[in-house]
Order: C-alpha cells, then structure tokens, then sequence
C-alpha cells in the first residue's frame, strides 16, 4: 500500500500529506517517508512504510537528540541499519507553527540497497583482471608518463593542479628514475601532464638535480 495515514481530523497530516506523498512518489519505492508527533512521541502518518510501523505506533524520536543538526531543524543524512542488514540514510526535519512550536517531524528514510548494487557493478565492469603487461608498454614513454603522473595522484588523493612543489619533485623523480628525460621532446609532454610550463619544470629538474650539500 502506498501510504498508511491516520484517517481522522489531526490537521497536521492534512497539511503535511501531498508533502509526504509528493517525497514517496519521486523516491518510491525506495523511501519511506515518516511525520512524527514530538509531543507523544508517535507516528502520525507513514508513506510506502518499509517495515510493520503505522500510525499510533512509537516515533522513538530520542536519537535526534543526539545529532547535531545540518541546518535549521534539519538533521542529517544520517545513517540507519536495519535488521536484514540493508542501510538508510535518513533526514529528519522539525516543522514548527508560526510561533516556533515544533508540531510535527518529517522523516525520510532512503534505502540505499539499488545504489550500492549499481555502484558494485559499475565498479566491477571492466575493472583490470590482471597486472598491467609491461613489455607492451616499455617502449611508449607518453603512456609512461600518463602512467607515473597518474599513479601518484591516486596516491596522494590530490588532483594534478593541487599538487605542491613537493608533490611535483616527487613526481619528476620517479619521471627520471624511469629514464623518461632521456627522450627527446619528453620535457613538453610531462609538463602538460603535470599542468605546469615548461620553464616550471626545468626549474623543478634543476631543483631535483641539484647536488645536495652534506655535513661531515
């Protein structure tokens, strides 16, 4: 059933219902939609519930009070556990009467179950099965470069153009470690891929090259 309501005259329900059936229907069947009375602390009225819970029944609206809110009397996403192990992320929103009386909490509860099996499959689909086969690539210094840059950046968690002065020294020496600098023309190629000029870069591999000073 779409929507379980309190039949009667609580004026709450009228008010809030097209907004707990309008929240159900575009997330449907996925969400189930909760308006909470905070003064008994019961349900008022439920939309596509995804358990037994029905109106009358206890809110248990206590775990609010252990949240800090997101915004003005919005709580959340925050996340719930049922007992068949799928996860919610739920958001909780107090709605008040015009002098600042809660009258109602509207809860949405969101399974999250089709979106981590979407996200499991994306990941899955033409994900590597094996290591990367390098004598096909020993040869082609580009995809080395693309290679090095790009593994370092995974590492670090840090798009290209964050990278500091650090990030880009490391970078270079794995580069030369790799004998990249010994073929001609790579200079352009690594500093596109590294987002900097190509004076930058010189400026770096001089740096880089430098002989450091030793104390005895």
């Amino acid at each position: 059933m779409m929507e379980t309501e309190e039949e009667g005259t609580d004026p709450r329900v009228r008010l809030w219902a097209p907004v707990g059936r309008a929240v159900a229907l575009l997330l449907g069947p996925y969400a189930e939609v909760v308006l909470h009375d905070p003064d008994t602390d019961r349900i008022l009225a439920i939309w596509n519930p995804t358990g037994s819970r029905a109106p009358g029944d206890p809110s248990l609206l206590g775990e609010l009070d252990q949240l800090d809110p997101s915004a003005r009397d919005v709580f959340g996403p925050y996340e719930k556990l049922l007992a068949d192990g799928r996860r919610l992320s739920s958001v909780s929103a107090v709605l008040r009467e015009p002098g600042g009386k809660a009258a109602a909490v509207l809860c949405v509860n969101l399974d999250r179950t089709p979106l981590e099996q979407a996200a499991a499959v994306l990941s899955a689909f033409g994900a590597p099965a094996v290591a990367r086969p390098e004598p096909l690539f020993e040869q082609d210094w580009n995809e080395s470069v693309q290679h090095i840059v790009g593994a370092y950046v995974r590492e670090c968690g840090r798009p290209v153009e964050r990278l500091t002065r650090a990030d880009r020294l490391a970078v270079l020496a794995r580069l030369d470690e790799a004998k990249v600098f010994s073929v001609r023309r790579a200079a352009p190629v690594v500093a596109g891929a590294l987002r900097v000029s190509r004076s930058t870069l010189y400026g770096l591999l001089a740096e880089l090259r430098a002989p450091k000073d030793r104390t005895s």
